[in-house]
Protein backbone atom coordinates (compact mmCIF):
# COMPACT_ATOMS: atom_id res chain seq x y z
CA UNK A 1 0.00 0.00 0.00
CA UNK A 2 1.39 3.30 -1.27
CA UNK A 3 2.03 5.74 1.91
CA UNK A 4 0.11 8.46 1.79
CA UNK A 5 2.01 12.11 0.94
CA UNK A 6 1.28 15.01 3.73
CA UNK A 7 -0.69 17.59 1.28
CA UNK A 8 1.73 20.71 0.38
CA UNK A 9 -0.38 22.84 2.75
CA UNK A 10 0.28 20.81 5.84
CA UNK A 11 3.87 20.78 4.95
CA UNK A 12 4.08 24.59 5.16
CA UNK A 13 2.25 25.07 8.29
CA UNK A 14 4.42 22.35 10.04
CA UNK A 15 7.73 23.99 8.57
CA UNK A 16 6.32 27.43 9.61
CA UNK A 17 5.39 26.07 13.06
CA UNK A 18 8.44 24.49 13.55
CA UNK A 19 10.67 28.23 13.01
CA UNK A 20 7.82 30.05 14.88
CA UNK A 21 8.16 27.07 17.91
CA UNK A 22 12.08 27.61 17.45
CA UNK A 23 12.16 31.37 17.26
CA UNK A 24 9.60 31.28 20.70
CA UNK A 25 12.21 29.11 22.53
CA UNK A 26 15.19 31.39 21.30
CA UNK A 27 13.15 34.98 22.21
CA UNK A 28 12.15 33.29 25.65
CA UNK A 29 15.63 32.43 26.56
CA UNK A 30 16.77 36.14 25.54
CA UNK A 31 13.88 37.49 27.30
CA UNK A 32 14.93 35.69 30.58
CA UNK A 33 18.53 37.07 30.57
CA UNK A 34 17.65 40.69 29.33
CA UNK A 35 14.70 39.81 32.33
CA UNK A 36 17.24 39.05 35.11
CA UNK A 37 19.98 41.62 33.67
CA UNK A 38 16.92 44.65 34.36
CA UNK A 39 15.91 43.35 37.53
CA UNK A 40 19.85 42.70 38.38
CA UNK A 41 20.92 46.52 37.41
CA UNK A 42 17.59 48.15 38.76
CA UNK A 43 18.21 46.79 42.34
CA UNK A 44 21.95 46.93 41.76
CA UNK A 45 21.01 50.88 41.96
CA UNK A 46 19.15 50.52 44.94
CA UNK A 47 22.06 48.57 46.43
CA UNK A 48 24.70 51.08 45.43
CA UNK A 49 22.03 54.05 46.52
CA UNK A 50 22.15 52.35 49.92
CA UNK A 51 25.82 51.72 49.99
CA UNK A 52 26.45 55.51 49.28
CA UNK A 53 23.86 56.93 52.20
CA UNK A 54 25.61 54.74 54.58
CA UNK A 55 28.95 55.69 53.49
CA UNK A 56 27.92 59.47 53.76
CA UNK A 57 26.44 58.61 57.36
CA UNK A 58 30.14 57.56 58.56
CA UNK A 59 32.13 61.20 60.31
CA UNK A 60 35.14 61.85 62.17
CA UNK A 61 34.21 63.61 65.84
CA UNK A 62 36.05 64.13 69.01
CA UNK A 63 38.79 61.91 67.01
CA UNK A 64 37.12 59.50 66.64
CA UNK A 65 34.32 57.73 63.28
CA UNK A 66 31.03 57.77 64.05
CA UNK A 67 28.18 56.42 62.34
CA UNK A 68 24.65 57.40 61.96
CA UNK A 69 22.81 54.67 59.53
CA UNK A 70 20.09 56.99 57.64
CA UNK A 71 16.84 55.85 57.84
CA UNK A 72 16.27 56.18 54.21
CA UNK A 73 19.02 53.68 53.55
CA UNK A 74 17.14 51.22 54.28
CA UNK A 75 13.99 51.77 52.53
CA UNK A 76 15.62 51.73 49.72
CA UNK A 77 16.02 48.65 50.03
CA UNK A 78 12.96 47.48 51.84
CA UNK A 79 10.75 47.77 48.46
CA UNK A 80 10.05 43.81 48.61
CA UNK A 81 9.76 41.85 51.84
CA UNK A 82 11.09 38.89 50.79
CA UNK A 83 14.83 40.08 50.72
CA UNK A 84 16.82 40.43 53.87
CA UNK A 85 19.43 43.40 54.13
CA UNK A 86 23.02 42.89 55.35
CA UNK A 87 26.10 45.11 55.89
CA UNK A 88 29.05 45.87 57.66
CA UNK A 89 31.45 49.38 57.90
CA UNK A 90 34.95 48.71 58.81
CA UNK A 91 37.44 50.75 59.16
CA UNK A 92 41.14 51.45 58.12
CA UNK A 93 42.05 49.02 60.62
CA UNK A 94 40.16 46.44 59.49
CA UNK A 95 37.44 46.71 62.45
CA UNK A 96 33.84 46.52 62.07
CA UNK A 97 32.41 49.61 63.33
CA UNK A 98 28.64 48.40 63.12
CA UNK A 99 26.65 45.86 60.79
CA UNK A 100 27.42 41.78 60.38
CA UNK A 101 30.94 40.77 61.19
CA UNK A 102 30.97 37.86 59.59
CA UNK A 103 29.33 39.16 56.65
CA UNK A 104 32.48 38.48 54.01
CA UNK A 105 34.29 41.45 52.34
CA UNK A 106 34.91 41.54 48.55
CA UNK A 107 38.27 40.76 47.69
CA UNK A 108 38.42 43.57 45.02
CA UNK A 109 40.41 46.64 44.85
CA UNK A 110 38.68 49.50 47.03
CA UNK A 111 36.79 51.22 44.67
CA UNK A 112 36.64 54.75 44.87
CA UNK A 113 33.19 56.34 45.48
CA UNK A 114 32.26 57.20 42.53
CA UNK A 115 32.72 53.42 40.83
CA UNK A 116 31.25 50.75 43.37
CA UNK A 117 31.91 47.01 43.14
CA UNK A 118 28.63 44.87 42.96
CA UNK A 119 28.96 41.13 42.79
CA UNK A 120 27.40 38.10 43.51
CA UNK A 121 27.64 36.02 46.89
CA UNK A 122 26.05 33.76 49.46
CA UNK A 123 25.34 35.02 53.27
CA UNK A 124 23.65 32.53 56.05
CA UNK A 125 23.14 30.09 52.96
CA UNK A 126 21.12 32.60 51.14
CA UNK A 127 22.54 34.11 47.59
CA UNK A 128 23.11 37.67 48.08
CA UNK A 129 24.09 40.45 46.19
CA UNK A 130 26.84 42.76 47.57
CA UNK A 131 27.93 46.23 46.83
CA UNK A 132 31.23 47.72 48.38
CA UNK A 133 32.31 50.96 48.04
CA UNK A 134 34.70 53.40 50.07
CA UNK A 135 35.24 56.70 51.71
CA UNK A 136 38.76 58.04 52.19
CA UNK A 137 39.44 59.95 55.26
CA UNK A 138 42.41 63.10 55.79
CA UNK A 139 41.35 64.13 59.27
CA UNK A 140 44.43 64.32 61.57
CA UNK A 141 43.42 62.26 64.08
CA UNK A 142 41.73 59.59 60.97
CA UNK A 143 43.34 58.94 58.00
CA UNK A 144 42.77 55.56 55.33
CA UNK A 145 39.62 54.20 54.09
CA UNK A 146 36.68 53.15 55.14
CA UNK A 147 34.66 50.28 53.71
CA UNK A 148 31.05 49.94 52.70
CA UNK A 149 29.38 46.45 52.22
CA UNK A 150 25.74 46.27 51.84
CA UNK A 151 24.27 42.51 50.63
CA UNK A 152 20.86 41.82 49.57
CA UNK A 153 19.11 38.58 49.10
CA UNK A 154 17.96 37.98 45.34
CA UNK A 155 14.39 36.76 45.84
CA UNK A 156 12.80 40.16 44.82
CA UNK A 157 15.15 40.61 41.50
CA UNK A 158 14.38 36.56 40.96
CA UNK A 159 10.38 37.62 41.15
CA UNK A 160 11.31 40.58 39.23
CA UNK A 161 12.86 39.08 36.47
CA UNK A 162 10.25 35.73 36.32
CA UNK A 163 7.80 38.20 36.28
CA UNK A 164 9.05 40.18 33.46
CA UNK A 165 9.90 36.77 31.86
CA UNK A 166 6.45 35.10 31.63
CA UNK A 167 5.21 38.79 30.26
CA UNK A 168 7.36 38.83 27.49
CA UNK A 169 6.75 34.63 26.75
CA UNK A 170 2.67 35.33 27.07
CA UNK A 171 3.67 38.58 24.18
CA UNK A 172 5.54 35.72 22.55
CA UNK A 173 3.11 33.03 22.70
CA UNK A 174 0.45 35.71 21.23
CA UNK A 175 2.43 36.94 18.46
CA UNK A 176 3.28 33.21 17.40
CA UNK A 177 -0.49 32.78 17.07
CA UNK A 178 -1.12 35.71 15.36
CA UNK A 179 1.92 34.90 12.70
CA UNK A 180 0.67 31.11 12.50
CA UNK A 181 -2.93 32.48 11.65
CA UNK A 182 -1.78 34.67 9.23
CA UNK A 183 0.65 32.25 7.90
CA UNK A 184 -2.68 29.89 7.65
CA UNK A 185 -4.52 32.46 5.63
CA UNK A 186 -1.52 33.68 3.45
CA UNK A 187 -0.81 30.14 2.38
CA UNK A 188 -4.61 28.68 1.57
CA UNK A 189 -4.97 32.29 0.07
CA UNK A 190 -1.74 31.37 -1.97
CA UNK A 191 -2.62 28.12 -2.96
CA UNK A 192 -6.34 29.08 -4.24
CA UNK A 193 -4.79 29.07 -7.69
CA UNK A 194 -3.74 25.06 -7.62
CA UNK A 195 -7.39 24.61 -6.86
CA UNK A 196 -8.46 26.19 -9.32
CA UNK A 197 -6.64 24.45 -11.66
CA UNK A 198 -7.85 21.21 -9.79
CA UNK A 199 -11.22 22.48 -10.60
CA UNK A 200 -10.89 22.98 -14.04
CA UNK A 201 -9.33 19.87 -14.73
CA UNK A 202 -12.28 17.95 -12.65
CA UNK A 203 -15.34 19.74 -14.23
CA UNK A 204 -14.11 19.45 -17.60
CA UNK A 205 -16.14 17.34 -19.91
CA UNK A 206 -14.94 14.10 -20.23
CA UNK A 207 -14.63 14.94 -24.26
CA UNK A 208 -12.83 18.11 -23.92
CA UNK A 209 -9.66 17.63 -25.11
CA UNK A 210 -8.63 21.46 -25.59
CA UNK A 211 -5.49 23.05 -23.48
CA UNK A 212 -6.49 24.19 -19.81
CA UNK A 213 -6.40 27.96 -20.05
CA UNK A 214 -6.87 28.73 -16.46
CA UNK A 215 -4.91 32.10 -15.34
CA UNK A 216 -2.05 30.95 -12.80
CA UNK A 217 0.87 32.10 -11.41
CA UNK A 218 4.38 32.05 -12.59
CA UNK A 219 5.19 28.89 -10.27
CA UNK A 220 2.29 27.19 -12.14
CA UNK A 221 2.97 27.52 -15.48
CA UNK A 222 5.03 24.70 -15.85
CA UNK A 223 2.31 22.01 -14.42
CA UNK A 224 -0.53 23.73 -16.16
CA UNK A 225 2.57 23.72 -19.66
CA UNK A 226 2.93 20.01 -18.45
CA UNK A 227 -0.35 19.07 -18.85
CA UNK A 228 -1.57 20.89 -22.11
CA UNK A 229 1.03 19.06 -23.66
CA UNK A 230 -0.15 15.46 -22.49
CA UNK A 231 -3.77 16.73 -23.22
CA UNK A 232 -2.50 17.12 -26.61
CA UNK A 233 -0.62 14.11 -27.39
CA UNK A 234 -4.20 11.97 -25.68
CA UNK A 235 -6.28 13.90 -28.50
CA UNK A 236 -3.40 12.90 -31.43
CA UNK A 237 -3.50 9.10 -29.46
CA UNK A 238 -7.49 9.33 -29.44
CA UNK A 239 -7.53 10.16 -33.35
CA UNK A 240 -4.61 7.49 -33.99
CA UNK A 241 -6.86 4.97 -32.14
CA UNK A 242 -9.99 6.48 -34.37
CA UNK A 243 -7.98 6.31 -37.40
CA UNK A 244 -7.02 2.28 -36.55
CA UNK A 245 -10.43 1.34 -36.36
CA UNK A 246 -11.67 2.58 -39.06
CA UNK A 247 -8.96 0.86 -41.01
CA UNK A 248 -8.89 -2.15 -39.26
CA UNK A 249 -12.75 -2.36 -40.02
CA UNK A 250 -12.35 -2.09 -43.94
CA UNK A 251 -9.01 -3.39 -43.95
CA UNK A 252 -10.28 -7.12 -42.29
CA UNK A 253 -14.09 -7.19 -43.58
CA UNK A 254 -13.56 -6.33 -47.19
CA UNK A 255 -11.05 -9.49 -47.25
CA UNK A 256 -13.55 -11.72 -45.19
CA UNK A 257 -16.38 -10.54 -47.42
CA UNK A 258 -14.53 -11.79 -50.20
CA UNK A 259 -13.81 -14.53 -49.11
CA UNK A 260 -17.36 -15.81 -48.16
CA UNK A 261 -18.31 -14.99 -51.52
CA UNK A 262 -15.46 -16.89 -52.91
CA UNK A 263 -16.76 -19.93 -50.79
CA UNK A 264 -20.73 -19.45 -51.58
CA UNK A 265 -19.20 -19.57 -54.97
CA UNK A 266 -17.23 -22.88 -54.68
CA UNK A 267 -20.43 -24.10 -52.22
CA UNK A 268 -22.24 -24.18 -55.73
CA UNK A 269 -19.52 -26.28 -57.79
CA UNK A 270 -19.71 -30.36 -58.01
CA UNK A 271 -17.64 -31.99 -55.67
CA UNK A 272 -17.44 -35.40 -53.62
CA UNK A 273 -19.15 -36.15 -49.76
CA UNK A 274 -15.40 -35.84 -48.19
CA UNK A 275 -14.29 -32.90 -49.87
CA UNK A 276 -18.11 -31.18 -49.17
CA UNK A 277 -17.68 -31.80 -45.71
CA UNK A 278 -14.29 -29.77 -45.27
CA UNK A 279 -15.48 -27.21 -47.33
CA UNK A 280 -18.49 -26.66 -44.63
CA UNK A 281 -15.94 -26.74 -42.23
CA UNK A 282 -14.10 -23.72 -44.40
CA UNK A 283 -17.63 -22.05 -44.20
CA UNK A 284 -17.74 -22.16 -40.47
CA UNK A 285 -14.43 -21.49 -39.69
CA UNK A 286 -15.10 -18.14 -42.66
CA UNK A 287 -18.53 -17.02 -40.23
CA UNK A 288 -16.72 -17.71 -37.05
CA UNK A 289 -13.97 -15.41 -37.95
CA UNK A 290 -15.63 -12.85 -39.57
CA UNK A 291 -17.98 -12.81 -36.98
CA UNK A 292 -15.21 -12.52 -34.49
CA UNK A 293 -13.15 -9.65 -36.51
CA UNK A 294 -17.06 -7.82 -36.44
CA UNK A 295 -17.19 -8.35 -32.41
CA UNK A 296 -13.49 -7.55 -31.62
CA UNK A 297 -13.61 -4.42 -34.18
CA UNK A 298 -17.03 -3.64 -32.35
CA UNK A 299 -15.46 -3.92 -29.08
CA UNK A 300 -12.57 -1.45 -29.75
CA UNK A 301 -14.82 1.20 -31.52
CA UNK A 302 -17.32 0.75 -27.86
CA UNK A 303 -14.69 0.84 -25.68
CA UNK A 304 -12.82 4.11 -27.64
CA UNK A 305 -16.01 6.11 -28.07
CA UNK A 306 -17.03 5.68 -23.96
CA UNK A 307 -15.72 8.88 -22.35
CA UNK A 308 -14.84 10.23 -25.71
CA UNK A 309 -17.87 11.27 -27.48
CA UNK A 310 -20.32 13.27 -26.28
CA UNK A 311 -23.27 11.85 -25.21
CA UNK A 312 -27.10 13.63 -26.20
CA UNK A 313 -30.82 12.30 -26.22
CA UNK A 314 -31.86 9.53 -28.25
CA UNK A 315 -34.82 7.71 -29.07
CA UNK A 316 -34.57 4.01 -27.83
CA UNK A 317 -37.32 2.56 -29.78
CA UNK A 318 -35.66 3.91 -32.99
CA UNK A 319 -32.28 2.67 -31.85
CA UNK A 320 -34.30 -1.19 -31.33
CA UNK A 321 -35.85 -0.53 -34.93
CA UNK A 322 -32.07 -0.22 -36.36
CA UNK A 323 -30.86 -2.67 -34.25
CA UNK A 324 -33.02 -5.40 -35.26
CA UNK A 325 -32.82 -4.16 -39.11
CA UNK A 326 -28.93 -5.09 -39.23
CA UNK A 327 -28.81 -7.89 -36.56
CA UNK A 328 -31.20 -10.51 -37.98
CA UNK A 329 -30.41 -10.06 -41.55
CA UNK A 330 -26.83 -10.92 -40.67
CA UNK A 331 -27.30 -13.87 -38.36
CA UNK A 332 -30.60 -15.31 -39.16
CA UNK A 333 -29.94 -18.38 -40.99
CA UNK A 334 -33.22 -20.40 -39.70
CA UNK A 335 -37.26 -19.75 -39.76
CA UNK A 336 -37.56 -17.46 -36.31
CA UNK A 337 -39.96 -15.36 -35.36
CA UNK A 338 -39.30 -11.92 -34.50
CA UNK A 339 -41.57 -9.65 -32.31
CA UNK A 340 -41.69 -6.00 -31.44
CA UNK A 341 -43.47 -4.79 -28.05
CA UNK A 342 -42.54 -1.09 -28.67
CA UNK A 343 -44.52 1.76 -27.11
CA UNK A 344 -46.60 3.90 -29.59
CA UNK A 345 -44.13 6.87 -28.53
CA UNK A 346 -40.45 7.81 -28.33
CA UNK A 347 -38.34 6.81 -25.25
CA UNK A 348 -35.85 9.28 -24.51
CA UNK A 349 -32.46 8.60 -22.60
CA UNK A 350 -29.23 10.73 -22.72
CA UNK A 351 -26.64 8.07 -24.62
CA UNK A 352 -24.48 7.79 -27.54
CA UNK A 353 -26.78 6.31 -30.41
CA UNK A 354 -23.87 4.55 -31.97
CA UNK A 355 -22.83 2.78 -28.89
CA UNK A 356 -25.92 1.71 -27.73
CA UNK A 357 -26.82 0.30 -30.86
CA UNK A 358 -24.28 -1.89 -30.70
CA UNK A 359 -24.97 -3.08 -27.61
CA UNK A 360 -28.74 -4.16 -28.72
CA UNK A 361 -27.43 -5.69 -31.89
CA UNK A 362 -24.81 -8.01 -29.68
CA UNK A 363 -27.38 -9.14 -27.18
CA UNK A 364 -30.35 -9.78 -30.20
CA UNK A 365 -27.07 -11.77 -32.16
CA UNK A 366 -26.21 -13.83 -28.79
CA UNK A 367 -30.28 -14.75 -29.03
CA UNK A 368 -30.44 -15.51 -32.05
CA UNK A 369 -26.83 -18.19 -32.60
CA UNK A 370 -27.50 -19.57 -29.10
CA UNK A 371 -30.93 -19.24 -27.63
CA UNK A 372 -34.12 -18.66 -30.02
CA UNK A 373 -35.34 -21.71 -31.55
CA UNK A 374 -38.66 -20.41 -33.03
CA UNK A 375 -39.41 -16.91 -31.27
CA UNK A 376 -37.74 -14.04 -30.73
CA UNK A 377 -39.07 -10.68 -28.59
CA UNK A 378 -37.89 -7.33 -28.79
CA UNK A 379 -39.42 -5.07 -25.74
CA UNK A 380 -39.17 -1.67 -24.87
CA UNK A 381 -40.58 -0.41 -21.16
CA UNK A 382 -40.28 2.51 -18.86
CA UNK A 383 -40.17 1.93 -15.41
CA UNK A 384 -39.67 5.08 -12.76
CA UNK A 385 -36.39 6.44 -13.44
CA UNK A 386 -35.19 3.24 -15.45
CA UNK A 387 -35.55 2.11 -19.56
CA UNK A 388 -35.45 -1.22 -20.04
CA UNK A 389 -34.28 -2.96 -22.99
CA UNK A 390 -35.78 -6.79 -22.90
CA UNK A 391 -34.14 -9.45 -25.87
CA UNK A 392 -36.16 -12.72 -25.04
CA UNK A 393 -36.23 -15.56 -27.09
CA UNK A 394 -37.51 -19.28 -26.27
CA UNK A 395 -34.07 -20.88 -26.17
CA UNK A 396 -32.86 -23.02 -23.38
CA UNK A 397 -30.97 -19.75 -21.55
CA UNK A 398 -28.26 -19.23 -19.52
CA UNK A 399 -27.66 -21.14 -16.34
CA UNK A 400 -27.66 -18.68 -13.50
CA UNK A 401 -24.49 -19.95 -12.31
CA UNK A 402 -22.87 -18.25 -15.53
CA UNK A 403 -24.24 -14.85 -15.15
CA UNK A 404 -21.54 -13.54 -14.17
CA UNK A 405 -18.93 -14.85 -16.32
CA UNK A 406 -20.80 -13.98 -19.73
CA UNK A 407 -20.06 -10.30 -19.73
CA UNK A 408 -16.81 -10.87 -19.13
CA UNK A 409 -14.33 -10.95 -22.28
CA UNK A 410 -14.42 -14.27 -23.17
CA UNK A 411 -16.05 -15.72 -19.98
CA UNK A 412 -17.60 -18.32 -21.57
CA UNK A 413 -17.39 -18.44 -24.93
CA UNK A 414 -19.27 -21.57 -26.93
CA UNK A 415 -18.02 -23.54 -30.24
CA UNK A 416 -19.88 -21.28 -32.34
CA UNK A 417 -19.28 -18.06 -30.37
CA UNK A 418 -16.63 -15.60 -29.53
CA UNK A 419 -17.64 -14.85 -26.09
CA UNK A 420 -17.85 -10.86 -26.60
CA UNK A 421 -21.15 -10.03 -27.55
CA UNK A 422 -22.86 -9.49 -24.09
CA UNK A 423 -19.35 -8.28 -23.13
CA UNK A 424 -20.33 -5.35 -25.32
CA UNK A 425 -23.61 -4.85 -24.25
CA UNK A 426 -22.15 -5.15 -20.41
CA UNK A 427 -19.54 -2.38 -20.69
CA UNK A 428 -22.01 0.07 -23.30
CA UNK A 429 -24.15 -0.13 -20.31
CA UNK A 430 -21.43 0.64 -17.31
CA UNK A 431 -20.61 3.46 -19.76
CA UNK A 432 -23.97 4.85 -19.83
CA UNK A 433 -24.63 4.29 -16.00
CA UNK A 434 -26.66 1.25 -16.75
CA UNK A 435 -26.91 -2.33 -16.19
CA UNK A 436 -27.33 -5.82 -17.93
CA UNK A 437 -30.01 -8.15 -16.49
CA UNK A 438 -31.23 -11.68 -16.77
CA UNK A 439 -34.20 -13.49 -16.25
CA UNK A 440 -34.45 -16.76 -15.91
CA UNK A 441 -36.75 -18.89 -18.00
CA UNK A 442 -40.15 -18.95 -17.19
CA UNK A 443 -42.85 -19.86 -19.69
CA UNK A 444 -42.50 -17.05 -21.57
CA UNK A 445 -38.39 -17.72 -21.96
CA UNK A 446 -35.13 -16.44 -21.25
CA UNK A 447 -34.14 -12.86 -21.55
CA UNK A 448 -31.29 -10.27 -21.36
CA UNK A 449 -32.69 -7.38 -20.16
CA UNK A 450 -30.73 -3.71 -20.80
CA UNK A 451 -31.63 -1.15 -18.32
CA UNK A 452 -30.50 2.38 -18.27
CA UNK A 453 -31.27 5.12 -16.46
CA UNK A 454 -34.32 7.21 -18.00
CA UNK A 455 -33.85 11.02 -19.53
CA UNK A 456 -35.53 12.46 -16.43
CA UNK A 457 -33.19 10.63 -13.72
CA UNK A 458 -30.30 12.02 -15.73
CA UNK A 459 -31.58 15.35 -15.64
CA UNK A 460 -32.29 15.65 -11.64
Amino acid sequence: MARREPSLFTRLIVLISVVLTLGAAALTTAAWYYARAAANEAYDRLLVGAAYQMAEAVNVQGGTLTVELPVSAFELLALSDRDRIFYKIVDARGRTLTGYGDLATPESDAPALGSPDVQDGTFKGAAVRVAKTARYFSDPSVQGRVDVVVAQTTEARTALARELTLRAVALIAAMSALALGGAVFAIRYALRPIGRVGAALRDRDPHDVTPVTVSTPRELRPFVSATNEFIARLRSRMDLMQQFIADAAHQIRTPLTALKAQVELLSRQTMDPQGRQHLRRVQERVDQLSRLANQLLSHAMVNHRAGAVPLEPVDVVEIVRRAIREAVPDTLDRDILTALELPPLPVEVIADAISLKEAVKNVIDNAVRHGAATQLTLRVREQPGMVEIEVEDDGPGIPPELWSQVTERFGSSSPNGSGLGLSIAADVLTAHGGKLNFRDRNEDGFAVIMRLPSRMRQNR
